[in-house]
């Protein structure tokens, strides 16, 4: 058994026991999945580089990890109920921004893939 499949029958299990699945529409996952990932914004929020690391260092990693754990929690739930292998669906996406993002051609680049298509 694969990792998010581990993951996800633990979640699943944690969210029956309690009888949670009720409250868990698809729309509510959602917005529960953006507020987590909100969340995770607010620990670096009004930090420069050098704060965020002081930051990290100093109990905020526990923290974020907490809020990174949320994330994945919502986003498990989600992929789970509405039938989509997350597994798959990152594959298949890694390999759509392959094809506009070539290494060859992005590599050392920020800049959106429109900024060098082919005319």
């Amino acid at each position: 058994m694969d990792a998010l499949h581990r993951l996800t029958e633990a979640a699943n299990a944690f969210r029956d026991e309690r009888d949670w699945r009720q409250f868990h529409t698809p729309k509510d996952l959602a917005t529960g999945l953006s507020i987590e990932a909100a969340e995770v914004l607010e620990h670096f929020l009004w930090k420069d580089g050098a704060k965020v690391a002081a930051y990290l260092e100093n109990g905020g990693k526990a923290e974020l990890r907490k809020e990174l754990a949320d994330v994945m929690i919502y986003l498990l739930f989600l992929s789970h109920d509405l039938g989509i292998d997350l597994e798959r669906a990152v594959l298949d996406k890694l390999a759509e921004n392959a094809k506009k993002y070539p290494a060859d051609k992005a590599r050392g680049r920020s800049d959106k893939y429109t900024a060098y298509q082919d005319a």
